[in-house]
């Protein structure tokens, strides 16, 4: 697994494809989650050569970070990413409060709780409504000159509070919504990263199951943020997908991931996991080497997204 990716301005290296660790111990956004099962995902991504952990304070109120610091503690730091997030203030019924005071404190919880002495990657998770977005940033380069993160990601921004959170030109990553069914970014956003060496990685890469093919033309009552005439076009164009995947000996969900690796707008993609079984599915994207009439292809059956 040779592919890697530098984030940003800064000196963080890793590889195409992460993990998105939000049920691991995420236990306050999904039923069922078992802290074992957490365990197994995180050993299994950084066994399977996944070398970055997108985590973040939410998932699971600080529970997420413990867990993958409990089970970094048996791997070299130096072959693994460590990105987690802060913003829901503990103290203020979990409001966003990008404070600089605030934002200090969390690094340094967070770097308890992974039992570690840096975070390679470290975002505001949520813009809030008062906190001035280059003051915000501007405690994070403080926080780096410290050597305690390494590279400074904004969050769920909008492409305005970007610009104003890169006034000094230290944002290295952003992350936001984005999938092949949810192209907004594409417009403005993604360009006006490009020009300033700023990285990207999109949050629910995969359409919270959507873009699996896992799902039916009739199950279209799942996803009401969709049009039927939507769905059917999502159905139809996930039919031509599989077709891809075969000459691939891939899954639906492989081969969607392997366009977004393909995509030099996007950084990292960060599917979820629950299971380990799924950790190993997705790592095999990493092995697909999709042609430019293939990329292309999959481009086009999306397009109107």
């Amino acid at each position: 697994m040779t592919q890697t990716v530098k984030i940003g301005k800064s000196n963080v290296v890793t590889t195409p494809l992460g993990l998105g660790t939000n049920k691991v111990g995420g236990h306050n956004l999904f039923d069922g989650l078992k802290d074992e099962n957490g365990v197994q995902v995180v050993k299994a991504a950084l066994n399977d050569g996944i070398s970055l952990l997108d985590t973040a304070y939410m998932y699971g109120l600080g529970k997420s970070e413990e867990i993958i610091g409990d089970v970094t503690q048996n791997y070299d730091r130096d072959k693994f990413v460590i990105a987690t997030k802060a913003a829901q203030d503990p103290n203020n019924h979990l409001k966003p409060n990008n404070d600089p005071k605030f934002l200090k404190q969390s690094v340094d919880d967070a770097l308890k709780r992974l039992q570690t002495d840096y975070l390679d990657i470290f975002y505001i998770h949520f813009p809030d409504d008062h906190t001035p977005k280059a003051e915000a940033v501007h405690a994070l380069a403080e926080e780096k000159q410290a050597g305690k993160i390494k590279a400074i990601g904004v969050s769920n921004f909008s492409l305005t509070q970007i610009k104003e959170a890169n006034a000094d030109n230290q944002v290295d990553i952003v992350e936001d919504n984005y999938s092949l069914v949810h192209r907004e970014a594409e417009k403005e956003e993604l360009p006006y990263l490009k020009a300033h060496q700023i990285s990207f990685v999109p949050y629910f890469p995969l359409a919270s199951g959507l873009l699996t093919g896992k799902y039916t033309p009739a199950d279209g009552q799942h996803f009401s943020q969709f049009s039927a005439e939507q769905y059917t076009t999502i159905m139809q164009a996930l039919e031509k997908v599989k077709a891809i995947a075969v000459n691939h000996q891939a899954t639906v969900a492989q081969t969607i991931l392997a366009w977004y690796i393909k995509d030099p707008d996007i950084s990292v993609v960060i599917p979820g996991a629950r299971l380990a079984d799924q950790v190993h599915s997705n790592a095999q994207a990493l092995n697909i080497q999709l042609s430019d009439d293939e990329f292309k292809q999959i481009d086009q059956l999306f397009k109107d997204f």
